[in-house]
């Protein structure tokens, strides 16, 4: 372990601990400036992930405001054992992450049903503002929770504020917000590299026809996982449409070779290796690229129900 991460590692636990005193409970203005703070330390540092465990967990709960954990809640979801779309889960759950030896090994198939299942009877019982049921991609989405946090309960809380609050338009029957996404992925590209945009239109390739697993999933169906949790530190620190700029990005990182190629869609089926730090350091650049209208919508295009 390098000093550097060491120093860095002590820089996350002193925010994530304060207040110090036992007798100063947190309130909201603390929070939001320890968010604040730690928002910049994962985008100049990263988390130090291999120095201290402890840290991805603590602060992916901080950055969702995540302080119910009830054990006896989770469990009645639980105990009502398959929820109606129990066939439809176990269709996907089989393959999540398959290749990944690592998620295998930490993550069993029966605690995704089990998290699925019980996020479906969660919203079963309530009368949300959506229409929440298990959907495709759900499975994707789940899986770094269950592998980050240190309990099925943690991952299950974290998993449901992620999808009701950050992208529940992602996981509506009808996908919205995910072809939302895709539409602005095509919008945004026009603007940041129009030669590659161009290219891609004149092999009649939107972004519907290859980036979907990557807007869907959030880069979650791209290895390595270790790779995707540093991505999403940043997508939980700033917000998860920027995962649209996150793909851009991936493109851009792949554009000679797809300029040169007369097949494209060849390279774009299968995206190349995920490498967290040059991708969230152009999606960051991208962001001054784009109008800020256009912009307002990639922020909004997750959550906010468009009127007809």
């Amino acid at each position: 372990m390098s000093s550097s991460s060491s120093k860095t590692a002590h820089s996350f636990n002193k925010l994530l601990g304060q207040p110090k005193s036992a007798s100063k409970s947190r309130g909201s203005s603390d929070v939001d400036d320890s968010v604040r703070k730690l928002r910049r330390l994962i985008l100049v540092e990263g988390i130090p992930s291999a120095a201290d465990p402890t840290l991805r967990p603590r602060i992916w709960k901080l950055l969702l405001r995540v302080n119910n954990l009830s054990a006896d809640t989770y469990l009645k979801y639980v105990a009502r054992g398959p929820c109606e779309v129990r066939e439809k889960i176990r269709n996907d759950t089989f393959r999540t992450l398959a290749t990944d030896p690592g998620f295998k090994e930490r993550v069993r198939e029966s605690m995704l049903v089990r998290l699925l299942d019980a996020f479906v009877w969660k919203n079963y019982e309530s009368m949300p503002q959506f229409d929440f049921t298990y959907v495709q991609g759900m499975n994707v989405l789940a899986a770094p929770f269950l592998y980050t946090m240190p309990s099925e309960v943690e991952a299950f809380f974290c998993f449901s504020k992620f999808i009701e609050e950050c992208c529940p338009l992602y996981v509506q029957p009808t996908l919205e917000g995910v072809h939302r996404g895709l539409k602005l992925l095509d919008r945004c590209l026009k603007i940041v590299d129009p030669e590659l945009y161009s290219y891609l239109r004149s092999k009649k390739l939107s972004a519907e026809i290859y980036a979907f697993p990557s807007v869907l999933t959030l880069c979650a169906c791209t290895k390595p996982l270790d790779q995707v949790l540093q991505l999403w530190d940043f997508l939980l620190a700033f917000g998860a449409h920027l995962n649209v700029l996150c793909v851009i990005a991936q493109l851009l990182l792949m554009r000679d070779d797809v300029m040169k190629a007369s097949s494209p869609m060849r390279l774009l089926r299968t995206f190349p290796d995920l490498d967290a730090s040059p991708i969230i350091g152009i999606a960051v650049t991208l962001v001054r690229d784009l109008p800020p209208e256009l912009y307002d919508e990639l922020v909004r295009h997750p959550y906010e129900i468009q009127d007809v």
